[in-house]
Order: structure tokens, then C-alpha cells, then sequence
């Protein structure tokens, strides 16, 4: 099983547009220690040649054009792509749904939740349902990941419920202190290969490590794991915005109750931070932060990363 990282980055990539932060002055004048990243997604493959994508990044035509195995190859109009499969309904995740437009046959794979929230926005409606078939993940079932055909990809996915929030647009101010968050609104998947046994978690937003996400992970071989933000409060402290981690619906990497200190007795073999927002400092590659999530035995995602299980 391959695993491409199309994109690392959070919404709004690395630099990101309207950002002047340092991370982003470091990227933008082409500091070797600050790599660009285009906005979260990953391809998966089992045989190399048919590829399903988790996550549609609003980036995803820079992506397949800087990823040869995504090229078409059979044909005059071909691709290689034959499912994606949504996390969410964040912009970060499904405005790359559009690039995907071409009367290219593939199949959709999201929550009854995400995919309602896709068929609520009339510009979707440019995924003719004659090429592209919806199917809606069970939380808690494995699906046999398909091409638009039928034929299997040698990929299941296993969809479960993530502490985290509805996506911003979708937000519901008078219910309360969850928006109207539901179960499906944020999913992790477990992504395997039955023929040769391997697997991974794909878990790119998340807001808590809560004890059933905890009894999930324990001893899994790896995980690609939110990394949105180091420490809660950055966004405010720099300027950057007003909303905290926990805000948007992310946990943080640092602190007591962060990330790096969750994972410390759960015994994942390899722990690969995505997902990762330009006001981050780990995307300095000489950064104390970067050093310190180093330190404790973790990665940080960067595109066109390639992992083999």
C-alpha cells in the first residue's frame, strides 16, 4: 500500500495568501527552512495504478499535476483516480470536489451528514450523478473502497467518530456551545490493504483524545494526525486571528493536554503530524518546536511525502 501526501497544510496552505507571519515570510522569500505546503489531502493505492483520494484540497489540480501517478495514462481522457473519501465538510476538504468536474466517473464516499451538506450547495451539482456515485459511510463499517465500475481497490475504509465541530459554514449559533455538531460531521478512518494486512489512521481534525480514540490507537504501526495548531492560544497571539484551536475544533500539539502528551502511552510505532497551519512553528525546520515534536518521536507531514506499508 502507497501513501502519498498531496498536501500538508491547513486551510489556506503554506504561506498562506494573506499572511504575513514570520513562518509565512520565511516560505514566501524561499527560506530552505520553511518548505511550502499546499492545503491537507492524501492519496492511497494497493496496486499502484488506481488510487483513492482522502480529502479534495482546493489545491488538488496543483497536486495531481505534481504527482505523476495521478497523471492520466490510458486514453484520451483518463484518470487514475477512482474514489475520494471526506473527512469533513470543511472548505479545505471539499472545494477540490470541483476539480473533479470533468464527466469523470468516480466514486464519493462521506457521512450522510457531509454528503447532505454537499447536496444543500447547488454548485456540487457540477458532479453529474451519471459519473459520480455517492455512498455514505456507517460509522463504526468497513467499506470495500470501489471504482466507478464496481471492481474493488483492494482499500477499506473504516469510518469512527472524532471529537471535533460542523464546519464553519455550517454552524448553528443557537445550539449552544457544539454549533450543532453531530456524529459524522468529523470522522477519522482507518485505511487498510486485507491482502497484505497493513493499515494506517488518517485522522487530519481533531479536538480531543478521548478514551475511545485512545483504546483505538494503542499500538496501531501509524498514524497521520491533526497538527493544526502548537499551542491553542497561537492564532490570537500572533495576530493572526481570534479564534483558539479549541475554537475551531482542533487540539493543540503542545501542553498537558496536547497531542505529543496524549500519544505518550499509547505505543504508535509512527506518528506524522498534517494538516498544519502556516501560524504553526513547526514548520520551521530550526525551530525550537520542531525540535521538541522531533524529540518526541514525531514527523511533520510535508508534500509529496511518500510512505510505503
Amino acid at each position: 500500500m502507497r501513501v502519498l501526501v498531496l498536501g500538508a497544510a491547513a486551510g489556506g496552505g503554506f504561506p498562506q495568501w494573506n499572511c504575513n507571519c514570520r513562518m509565512c515570510q520565511a516560505a514566501r522569500a524561499g527560506d530552505g527552512r520553511a518548505r511550502p505546503r499546499t492545503q491537507s489531502s492524501i492519496a492511497v493505492s494497493a496496486d499502484g495504478r488506481r488510487w483513492a483520494l482522502f480529502n479534495a484540497s482546493p489545491d488538488l489540480r496543483q497536486q495531481i499535476t505534481e504527482n505523476a501517478p495521478l497523471h492520466p495514462r490510458d486514453g484520451p481522457r483518463h484518470s487514475p483516480i477512482s474514489a475520494v473519501v471526506l473527512t469533513n465538510a470543511d472548505v479545505d476538504h471539499i472545494a477540490g470536489l470541483l476539480n473533479l468536474r470533468e464527466s469523470q466517473a468516480f466514486v464519493l464516499y462521506a457521512t450522510g451528514r457531509v454528503l447532505a451538506a454537499l447536496d444543500a450547495n447547488p454548485i456540487f451539482g457540477v458532479l453529474n450523478p451519471r459519473f459520480v456515485r455517492q455512498e455514505t459511510l456507517a460509522l463504526g463499517e468497513a467499506v470495500k473502497l470501489r471504482d466507478a465500475d464496481g471492481a474493488e481497490l483492494g482499500l477499506t475504509a473504516e469510518p469512527f467518530p472524532v471529537p471535533g465541530k460542523v464546519a464553519l459554514y455550517l454552524e448553528n449559533p443557537e445550539a449552544g456551545g457544539n454549533f450543532g455538531t453531530e456524529d459524522g460531521d468529523t470522522i477519522g478512518l482507518r485505511v487498510s490493504a486485507p491482502e497484505t494486512g497493513k493499515s494506517f489512521y488518517y485522522i487530519p481534525g481533531c479536538a480531543a483524545l478521548d478514551a475511545p480514540l485512545r483504546a483505538r490507537l494503542e499500538g496501531t504501526p501509524l498514524v497521520l494526525f491533526d497538527g493544526t495548531l502548537y499551542e491553542n492560544q497561537e492564532m490570537v497571539t500572533g495576530g493572526l486571528g481570534r479564534k483558539t484551536g479549541q475554537r475551531m475544533g482542533h487540539m493543540s500539539i503542545s501542553g498537558p493536554e496536547g497531542t505529543m502528551a496524549g500519544f505518550e502511552a499509547l505505543g504508535v510505532a509512527r506518528r506524522i503530524f498534517i494538516h498544519i497551519n502556516n501560524s504553526n512553528p513547526i514548520l520551521l525546520e530550526d525551530s525550537a518546536e520542531r525540535a521538541a515534536v522531533t524529540a518526541a518521536g514525531w514527523e511533520v507531514a510535508y508534500d509529496g511525502q511518500e510512505i510505503v506499508l
